[in-house]
């Protein structure tokens, strides 16, 4: 049917006297079915899976441990009263306006403070050359760029495990790739040894993707002195450390804690780069606000870089979104507000860290034979539990539980209202299996 109507439109065509070339491109724009049909479609993306899983589900008991969002006692979403006073102040203050490429003046100098302090040497000499991302990923985007056209020739080492999303942003930047070791599933711990010897192996002027606090998946955080150990190795081996924070606060309640990884390797003296995220700390998941920056030998070098950073971005998104880099920039400016929301992330923490404790007592209570140390040992929004992918599966079809196949559980939906129901699937799953 196809082949006749386009042999009819070409006759066509040709009796009116449209030119032979334009006639053969008609004819082939004709027969072509479709310009997409080869396109695959692409595999689901994990967590977002889950949470299909999770909506399709009609169990009254189901719950959802797959995506990293925190939720109150409750299992409800939060908006942080900070915030809430914050966008009360900001409202019918600004026009909509475009941001400069390189974002907010006032939210980008508060940002650079809280990533490495008030009185951080850099920060004061103009070091520091930044600008506003699209949150965390945008942060990463923006290196994993800068990376492919400034320092040529470098790899990337990702630790393994890694949020996944790190391997698809420096693909995209066709940026190579290599593997450090980070986690040891025997101890359910730091693979120290591995980190090292990965760190010496590694071609000189390579770039190390390290999580600044609560590394996701795992949770699990190197020690000041391990951190000082991995920062004499990679200053001696001329490697660039680039932090991923995420979580900086939501950690262990401390901003200042949180950031030690960064403290430390700067007053070793090495150069660095930081991506900073306000999704978790103050809850801005969907207004994509965060920072990247660079840590620089000088002023004008930090100009030049700064500059570099700008038009990377420029054809990537042109400039980033005005409203959540008004309200950080807000509290953070605030001395009241940032006290206040100091308090507000040190309550999320500290929630998260009870649940930690509540989940292992009640499987230690429930006579389970594995050990679950680990739960409390780590640190952040996820804990590692060392469960199978079969057994996850269980979970899910049996319990109503969803969470992602590595067996990582996103502790901000973990209640006392459900805690006690997920210790026993978890124990009924894990009963007889070796740990």
């Amino acid at each position: 049917m196809l082949a006749s109507s386009s042999a009819r439109s070409f006759a066509l065509l040709q009796r009116v006297g449209f030119p032979a070339c334009g006639l053969q491109t008609a004819a082939a724009a004709t027969e072509r079915s479709t310009w997409f049909g080869h396109v695959p479609e692409a595999p689901k993306d994990p967590i977002l899976g889950i949470t299909e899983k999770f909506l399709a589900d009609n169990s009254p008991e189901k719950m959802n441990l797959g995506v990293g969002a925190y939720r109150d006692d409750q299992g409800r979403p939060v908006v942080l009263p900070s915030v809430r006073e914050a966008e009360r102040r900001v409202a019918g203050s600004h026009f909509m306006e475009y941001l400069p490429i390189g974002g907010l003046k006032d939210f980008v100098t508060e940002s650079v403070k809280l990533a490495y302090g008030d009185n951080a040497e850099p920060v004061r000499q103009g070091h520091v050359a930044a600008v506003q991302s699209l949150s965390g990923t945008g942060s990463c985007r923006l290196m994993a760029e800068f990376q492919a056209r400034f320092m040529p020739g470098s790899k990337v080492y990702i630790p393994n495990p890694t949020w996944s999303n790190h391997h698809n942003i420096w693909k995209d930047a066709r940026v190579a790739e290599g593997i450090y070791r980070y986690y040891k599933p025997a101890t359910r711990g730091l693979d120290l040894e591995g980190f090292l010897e990965d760190i010496h192996k590694a071609p000189s002027g390579s770039v190390f993707l390290l999580h600044a606090c609560a590394h996701n998946p795992t949770g699990v955080d190197p020690t000041a002195e391990q951190w000082r150990q991995i920062s004499r190795l990679m200053l001696e081996k001329g490697h660039f450390p680039f932090f991923d924070m995420a979580y900086q606060g939501f950690a262990s309640g401390d901003c200042d804690h949180d950031a030690q990884a960064i403290r430390i390797f700067l007053a070793d003296g090495h150069r660095l780069g930081c991506s900073q995220s306000y999704a978790k700390n103050m809850g801005l998941y969907g207004q994509r606000v965060g920072a990247f920056s660079i840590v620089c030998d000088n002023p004008a070098e930090a100009k030049a870089v700064e500059s570099q950073m700008k038009m990377v971005a420029r054809p990537m998104y042109s400039n980033p979104p005005l409203h959540g880099a008004l309200l950080v920039s807000k509290i953070l400016h605030d001395k009241d507000l940032k006290a206040q929301w100091f308090q507000e992330v040190k309550g999320m923490a500290d929630r998260i860290i009870s649940m930690r404790s509540l989940l292992r007592k009640s499987l230690e209570d429930l006579g389970s034979h594995w050990t679950w140390n680990h739960i409390t040992d780590q640190i952040g929004m996820f804990a590692y539990s060392g469960m199978t992918a079969e057994m996850c599966d269980i979970l899910a079809s049996k319990y109503s539980i969803y969470m992602t196949r590595n067996g990582r559980i996103s502790m901000a939906g973990v209640t006392t209202h459900n805690v006690g129901r997920l210790a026993a699937a978890i124990h009924d799953v894990t009963k007889g299996a070796k740990q």
